[in-house]
């Protein structure tokens, strides 16, 4: 768990903003690039489609090679 120290400000129109520090928010991107390589994995686990090992695709493709295909 990141710890954050954040800062807030208002503009001039009366919005409200966050400031972190440089590292703080580095840390914080990278989690959230973490994140969402976990859905990603998580989503193509659910494919259904039938697949292979690499080992096996390898074979396949060396034996078209061989064969001139």
């Amino acid at each position: 768990m990141i710890t954050l120290h954040p800062q807030y400000i208002e503009d001039t129109a009366g919005q409200k903003l966050v400031v972190l520090p440089q590292t703080e928010f580095d840390a914080l991107l990278e989690e959230l690039e973490e994140i969402e390589d976990i859905r990603l994995y998580d989503e193509a686990k659910k494919d259904t489609e039938p697949s292979i090992s690499i080992d096996e695709a390898f074979e396949m493709i060396e034996k078209q090679r061989k064969q001139g295909i």
